[in-house]
């Protein structure tokens, strides 16, 4: 029997091993007598160089490591190749882009930002194993900047995150955000809900509601990586962050789960979100309300009695000539006030609202007509 010692030797790492026997034991004892090493032996402690201590983790290490362990695998980095116009003589430059996503099931689907993927003629997924598919374009809603693409690989290589609900989510709350920012694939970072139920207008002219906001760091390639709580759940997308410089500045926004949850299935079946519509084709907005301008002919609105602007037809004659005119009577318009009791002050507002039923639902719209406050109910429709 006898105890291995390792020494260093050469220049280029190589190592050499020797054997020293029991009986050399009391001669390397009597020449440590007193040392450091020494009163660390007797404290039943390993000195450097002895073994390694166990390593002792706090409980929000522990939480971290368990949140990464549950969730790094359903991860995924996206690329994209996209020709944007321009350059000499105006051809065509291929440009690349990089992004984040989740893997959905394990049948291929993938969620992300339409943002990521927006123009894209090449897009590629990077899995956990590191291996990379070609990608397609399920389907996309500009009005939630949400998209789904489909890769072809094994369902055994495929790790779906697990929903969780952006319903009860508490500001102060410690949340987790995966993804590969600056082309670093799967960094994990770590901050807190900031607040709830902000804004974020897109590029489509609509602003998606109920967004989350965290100072966890979110930077370009994190788009469309997931932001989960500390159950392993995901409880939000991240979309965008706040800054001056395009970095990191403690602002960040993430599309909550509760919206993806009721556009993705809609994504994957349609390859569009079909939106409940009360046939109402254009108002404006004024300081009491929305004053209906259009109706979409024979839609809802129009068939529950509301009223737009009214085109009147006119013959005039001038000199030997009779000529038609058109005027627009504004006067026996509807002002839409509220939508189910909720006011209503902008066109978003009245969309948010609609958009909270589903279709073959009914709506209760208050107008403002000839100094009147009237309840018109209005059943909603597949979006035309």
């Amino acid at each position: 029997m006898g105890m291995i010692v390792t020494t260093h030797c050469g220049t280029r790492g190589g190592m050499r091993r020797g054997i020293v026997g029991l009986a050399a034991m009391p001669l390397v004892a009597a020449a440590l007598a007193g040392t450091p090493v020494a009163r660390l032996a007797a404290q039943g402690m390993p000195p450097s160089g002895g073994g390694t201590p166990p390593r002792v983790l706090t409980p929000d290490e522990r939480t971290n490591i368990a949140v990464y362990e549950a969730v790094n695998r359903s991860v995924v980095n996206i690329t994209t190749r996209s020709t944007a116009q321009g350059g000499l003589f105006f051809l065509d430059v291929p440009s690349e882009g990089a992004g984040s996503g989740v893997v959905l099931d394990t049948r291929g689907h993938v969620l992300t930002n339409f943002h990521v993927v927006e123009n894209a003629r090449e897009i590629r997924v990077t899995l956990v194993d590191g291996r990379d598919h070609q990608a397609t374009l399920v389907g996309h809603d500009p009005a939630t900047d949400v998209a789904v693409l489909k890769i072809d690989a094994p369902p055994e290589a495929l790790v779906p995150v697990v929903f969780g609900s952006s319903a009860d989510l508490l500001v102060g709350q410690r949340v987790f955000a995966i993804g590969n920012p600056f082309g670093l694939e799967r960094t994990l970072t770590t901050g807190i809900i900031s607040s709830l139920n902000r804004s974020l207008p897109t590029r489509s002219g609509r602003t998606i509601k109920s967004i989350i906001q965290t100072d966890a760091a979110i930077n370009p390639g994190n788009s469309g990586g997931p932001l989960v709580d500390s159950s392993s759940r995901l409880i939000g997308m991240n979309t965008a962050i706040a800054s001056r410089t395009g970095q990191h500045s403690g602002v960040g926004f993430a599309i909550p789960v509760g919206t993806l949850a009721r556009v993705v299935p809609q994504l994957i079946e349609h390859g569009k979100v079909v939106r409940p519509d009360a046939g109402i084709a254009r108002v404006y907005q004024t300081d009491r309300g929305l004053l209906v301008a259009a109706l979409a002919p024979d839609g809802p609105a129009e068939r529950a009695g509301l009223r737009g602007f009214k085109v009147i037809r006119e013959r005039r004659r001038q000199g030997p000539f009779v000529a038609e005119f058109e005027r627009v009577d504004r006067q026996g318009a509807d002002l839409i006030v509220a939508v189910d009791g909720a006011a209503v002050q902008t066109a978003d507002d009245f969309l948010a609202a609609i958009e909270t039923h589903k279709m073959g639902e009914s709506v209760l719209i208050t107008v403002e007509r000839e100094g009147r406050r009237l309840e018109i109910p209005v059943t909603l429709e597949a979006e035309r």
